[in-house]
């Protein structure tokens, strides 16, 4: 469910505030943030976040198509190592095998 458009975007104080600090010194230091329920403002746009994801900390350049979704979307909280089984593990052997057998061998030197 969505917010309220009478209340609009949650956008976290703290974070707003840090933001404007950021922008007013001029420097390029990263915002050190837990709240990824945070919504992207056309404020934050160019400012570096680390956004917590439950273990380390990613960073996420704020950018002018991510205004409107939240820190959270771009900091995943779960690593996809991949499936696995017999049947994968002999496509990859296969993968990694047909570009070495794709390329040409060069062609020999003519003596004259």
């Amino acid at each position: 469910m969505s917010r309220s458009l009478k209340k609009g975007a949650y956008v976290d104080p703290r974070v707003l505030a840090k933001v404007k600090a950021v922008k007013a010194i001029g420097k390029r230091t990263p915002i050190k943030t837990w709240s990824r329920a945070c919504v992207i403002s056309p404020e934050m746009v160019g400012v570096t976040f680390l956004v917590h994801n439950g273990k380390d900390f990613i960073s996420v350049l704020a950018e002018e198509n991510m205004v409107g979704h939240r820190l959270g979307e771009m900091a995943p909280t779960r690593k996809f190592i991949r499936h696995g089984g017999k049947m994968a593990k002999e496509q990859e052997t296969a993968a990694a095998a047909a570009p070495a057998a794709a390329k040409p061998a060069a062609p020999a030197a003519k003596k004259p």
